[in-house]
């Protein structure tokens, strides 16, 4: 197990779900008097804002903490929206094909093709800018590849004999999608959702920064990025804290979904 990772994720964990009591100041208040003091090892850095503040006097630490949350939010919540519909979708072309079965996957085709940031786009138009058009934006869009994957398992699980048996016995459709398909695709949906997961988070990241995500004074990291940009030159730690924070993240994520993948599902280690 791939220790560093889990105790990252850990860490971002309890930053983003206990974030509000543990920010030391507010990380929407600024304060123009403070505006871009440095890192605490620098000269005029201060203790009480160990990480500088930004063009706002805002502190950056406080910031980070309610970015996690954001991030943490967002990717989780887009991931299981995006799960489920492609195991929704998977499980009705796979076990009844046909036309049913036709149609998914055209729409799953085309859903692949499509650029990302054009959807993203295109539903920024229609979706007011902020967290939760954010989330329906990454969860109607990240559904194919859980789909795709998926179909191929109910297919190989719809020719087993106990599903001919079940069958023959009786049992309704609903009843062995439930019973005895489901279940045994919670390995590879589980495998899936690790490998997007970091995936997301870094989406949210882009549309923050594109400002068609989250909205200040709301801290995301990616936001802070854009707010940071034209400041690279003489304030760093406006871009570098947050790149960092998810980078690292990231990483994480794509280190403990690769451990994952070797240990619940072999046969996916060519699945990307």
């Amino acid at each position: 197990m791939p220790i560093l990772a889990v105790l990252t994720l850990g860490l971002v964990l309890i930053l983003g779900v206990f974030g509000p009591w543990l920010t030391p100041h507010d990380a929407t208040a600024g304060d123009l008097s403070r505006s871009l003091m440095p890192p605490v090892w620098s000269d005029g850095g201060s203790w009480s804002f160990p990480l500088g503040t930004d063009q706002q006097g805002r502190d950056i630490l406080s910031r980070l903490i309610m970015g996690s949350r954001v991030s943490l939010l967002v990717g989780v919540t887009a991931v299981g929206i995006a799960g489920s519909l492609g195991l929704v979708l998977a499980l009705l072309g796979g076990y009844y094909g046909g036309i049913i079965d036709a149609v998914i996957g055209r729409l799953v085709d085309a859903m692949l093709a499509l650029p990302f940031l054009l959807i993203a786009l295109v539903s920024a138009t229609v979706l007011s800018p902020g967290i939760s058009s954010v989330i329906l934006i990454l969860g109607l869009t990240g559904w194919a590849g859980y789909a795709r994957v998926l179909r191929g398992e109910v297919l190989r699980i719809k020719s087993l004999d106990y599903i001919a048996l079940s069958r023959v016995g009786g049992c309704s459709t609903v009843r062995i999608l439930w019973r005895y398909v489901t279940p045994n695709l919670l390995n590879t949906l589980v495998v899936l959702a690790s490998l997007q997961l970091g995936v997301t988070i870094l989406a949210e990241a882009t549309l923050s920064f594109l400002g068609i995500g989250v909205q200040p004074p709301q801290a995301a990291w990616g936001l802070m990025l854009a707010e940071g940009r034209q400041y690279t030159t003489f304030a760093w730690w406006l871009v570098v804290f947050p790149g960092v924070a998810i980078m690292l993240t990231v990483l994480s994520v794509n280190m403990l979904g690769d451990w994952l993948r070797g240990r619940l599902d072999p046969q996916l280690r060519q699945v990307r």
